[in-house]
């Protein structure tokens, strides 16, 4: 059955690239609304612009650094994948997120404090069954050296590897069945990463204006410069695998299949939904039974299970 939040939750905070200040708010929605954000500070406007950006995969705009959604009159969210990790990864098929800015506040880096924001207020069940996205083929798109591959699997699976030349990073790997809470366990409390050298030129390009050492791992060499150091020996990886799940959730329903991604992003992952959707045969919408369902992420996972830091 599909799902959404019994009471809203709202979260406040500077966003990570535009440091611009948002007050956000994700509120239940009736079955079949899916995921759509509300820019409510372009509906006070009135300039007759559209206020509402439904987060889908074809409205993924171009960007570097995060996954940023626009509709056709160019309203735009930038900065979605965390909270869409935290959604799917607690099960939330259907909201209405409401953000006064263009930007989604970061908060720590990772997606922690939105799953405990979303739990704390319960998910509702739905009168309604829940249509998942069946991958039938195996689909892979390349740029360079990152590859990201969908696969058939009877549920989620995210496999990852990355390889930085900073050996506070260096080669990690990590592979989860997303099954039950498994994404709010081993994945929601690792926060995004950078080199120092990247922090330096992005704010030199006017990016990053939001970032400090408190909502991101800032990594020199072979030294984390981040107060408290890591949470994981792994947080990199663990932390490319969320977005990867925040950037598959903009499929519009959850995917059953397995995900690989080598040094891929944002953009590959967003590259590799419109190739599965473009290939004929490659995915099918089908209901999934209540056996099935139950390998879904989030089902059954409690607030008490999200590992949060102060």
């Amino acid at each position: 059955m599909q799902t959404t939040l019994k009471s809203a939750a709202t979260f406040e905070g500077a966003g990570l690239h535009t440091g611009v200040n948002a007050r956000m708010t994700v509120r239940p929605a009736p079955a079949g609304h899916g995921i759509r954000f509300l820019r409510t500070d372009i509906a006070r406007q009135g300039a007759g612009l559209d206020p509402v950006v439904p987060a889908l995969w074809k409205n993924v705009t171009a960007s570097r650094l995060c996954t940023v959604i626009a509709n056709g009159d160019g309203v735009s969210v930038s900065t979605v994948e965390h909270i869409m990790a935290a959604l799917a990864g607690c099960g939330v098929h259907n909201a209405r997120i409401e953000i006064d800015g263009p930007e989604v506040p970061i908060l720590d880096g990772s997606a922690a404090f939105f799953a405990a924001g979303l739990l704390a207020q319960g998910i509702e069940t739905l009168d309604a069954p829940l249509m998942c996205l069946e991958i039938l083929a195996p689909v892979e798109v390349r740029e360079g050296e990152a590859v990201a591959r969908l696969e058939p699997a009877e549920t989620l699976e995210i496999a990852f590897s990355i390889d930085f030349a900073d050996a506070a990073i260096g080669q990690q790997e990590k592979e989860l069945v997303l099954a039950n809470g498994a994404f709010v366990r081993e994945l929601s409390d690792s926060r995004t990463f950078c080199r120092q050298a990247d922090v330096e030129a992005m704010r030199d390009s006017g990016l990053a204006l939001g970032g400090s050492y408190f909502n991101a791992v800032v990594v020199e060499g072979d030294r984390v410069l981040s107060p408290g150091g890591l949470r994981h020996a792994d947080e990199a990886v663990r932390h490319k695998m969320l977005d990867a799940l925040g950037d598959l959730a903009l499929a519009g329903a959850p995917v059953l299949g397995r995900y690989t991604g080598s040094r891929a992003g944002h953009a590959l992952t967003n590259r590799l939904l419109r190739a599965v959707f473009a290939q004929p045969g490659a995915v099918r919408m089908v209901e999934v039974a209540d056996a099935r369902r139950a390998l879904l992420p989030g089902v059954d996972v409690t607030l008490d299970e999200v590992p949060l830091h102060a």
